[in-house]
């Protein structure tokens, strides 16, 4: 077994010692993956080939679960066991060959249909005050993400004497310049966020100028990204009209090259190098493609570029177009913005160099960019998580299919997950209803917890170990009953 998963056991272990000691150590979250009914529901064929997983299957104990079961106790759990099974002939069952399962266990792949609530039942467990931004609180949050991005970019100013950018020896105190200042933006881009959801305010006006303003500093044009992320929350895992990271089909060339790369190298090597490409892609790539030419939009809208009103390829569903109606004027209304920035960004660099631009502004936005694609991808990817066609697709359904993520344990004091507002770790309940402020969404996720831990998806897996196991894992997906799974036959034992 690996070190890593010893380590796990280990610390698991110990957190469930310590909370037979101390009742209020373990948190709702914590009882919700501990009672979840996926621990008795997984039934895994270890002799066969394909594998299968069966929703709510009751699962006979062994003597190594449990302490002096006897002979005539096996007998009859087995017994109820098939009993159960026969009552649940029609009960949906996935094939589970080729899938990988994450710290989820497969959670999502054992819901049918008929288990996801309504929106109305959500909605009314809600804390009734979460839906209205309070404009102080916001603006509180935003002097600490603005206060904060201020002083960083001054210590960069001031180190400019003792660290020439042009030199290229200074390249790594730049680049951990960089790292710092773009963590800490993150959070502006997180408020903006909340802006074109309109959970920032209850003043339009004020609102959309704060919007405004942080989307151009960061080059994105405002109106035209808070229309295609307001479809990538009504579209959320749907192959044909979803919006940001929609999969690739098994046909589409992916796994062939994936493939190349572990026959040319050797399978662990070529599974890195694979994972190492897919990483640079998201990550440093992947967000500017988007911008431009749609890169991992559905393609029922054609190919996009959010600096245009009308898509760049004729999309196969035309009424379903990205920029439809007045929203074309909004995008030019959105590209004055942005033009004003890349004006002010040329005139600084002829006056004092691109090298010194890159330092100080370049640098930093590209790690807001990565943070964006890790936050983003991770939300809504795993190796056990599906995706839907159309006709099987709810808003319901892509709403539950969102995954919280520990990211305030991503340090010792939770502190990115405090400068980014918790965006990552308080994201179910901001996909059910995106007019939550940040500030209310604890109190919201933790009332999805409670009322439906059956329907909620929490990972407990390291942020870095998710983003390479997705890295190396979510490559292509394939057709399984009514949903799209990741293909990872031959390769589980690498993920």
């Amino acid at each position: 077994m690996p070190s890593y998963k010893i380590a796990s056991l280990c610390l698991a272990a110990s957190a469930l010692s310590c909370s037979a000691f101390s009742p209020t150590t373990l948190s709702t979250r914590s009882l919700a993956q501990f009672t979840s009914p996926l621990s008795t529901s997984t039934s895994t064929s270890t002799t066969s080939h394909k594998r299968i997983i069966s929703r709510n299957v009751a699962v006979s104990p062994s003597s190594d679960m449990l302490t002096g079961i006897t002979r005539e106790d096996q007998n009859y759990f087995d017994e109820m066991s098939l009993k159960r099974e026969n009552e649940k002939k029609n009960e949906m069952k996935i094939d589970m060959t080729g899938v990988v399962l994450s710290g989820m266990k497969g959670k999502a792949l054992t819901w049918e249909h008929n288990d996801f609530p309504r929106a109305k039942e959500i909605k009314d467990v809600l804390p009734k005050n979460s839906f209205r931004p309070e404009t102080k609180k916001s603006l509180g949050y935003l002097s600490v993400s603005t206060i904060g991005t201020a002083i960083c970019t001054a210590f960069g100013i001031s180190m400019l004497r003792f660290f020439n950018p042009s030199n290229l020896l200074t390249l790594p105190f730049w680049t951990l310049y960089s790292l710092g200042t773009g963590t800490v933006a993150m959070g502006l881009w997180v408020l903006g966020h909340e802006c074109g959801h309109g959970a920032f305010s209850t003043n339009k006006k004020l609102q959309d100028t704060v919007g405004y303003i942080i989307h151009s500093i960061m080059l994105v044009p405002y109106y035209s990204w808070q229309r295609s992320h307001a479809v990538h929350h009504m579209y959320c895992n749907d192959v044909d009209l979803g919006e940001t990271h929609v999969p690739e089909l098994e046909e589409e060339g992916s796994l062939v090259g994936r493939k190349w790369l572990m026959d040319t190298f050797g399978r662990k090597a070529g599974i890195r190098m694979w994972g190492g490409l897919q990483g640079f892609l998201h990550l440093l790539i992947g967000w500017p493609a988007y911008l431009l030419i749609g890169a991992t939009g559905g393609k029922g809208r054609g190919m996009t570029n959010h600096f245009l009103p009308n898509p760049l390829t004729k999309p196969k569903y035309p009424k379903k177009e990205l920029f439809p109606g007045n929203w074309k004027k909004k995008v030019l209304k959105s590209d004055i913005g942005v033009a004003a920035v890349v004006c002010a960004l040329v005139g600084w660099g002829l006056r004092n160099g691109l090298s010194q631009v890159m330092a100080l502004y370049g640098g930093p936005l590209i790690v807001v960019n990565a943070w964006l694609v890790i936050y983003t991808w991770l939300q809504h990817t795993d190796t056990d998580v599906p995706h839907f066609s159309q006709s099987e697709h709810s808003f319901v359904k892509g709403a539950l299919h969102t995954i919280d993520r520990p990211y305030d344990k991503m340090d010792p004091f939770g502190f990115v997950d405090f400068l980014h507002h918790k965006i990552g770790s308080t994201h179910v309940a901001h996909h059910f209803d995106s007019s939550i402020p940040h500030y209310k969404a604890l109190a919201a996720t933790n009332a999805i917890i409670k009322n439906f831990p059956e329907m909620y998806l929490y990972d407990p897996t390291p942020i870095r170990l998710a983003l390479w196991r997705v890295c190396k894992g979510c490559t292509a997906i394939t057709k399984r009953g009514d949903r799209w799974i990741w293909n990872n036959e031959g390769v589980e034992d690498l993920l």
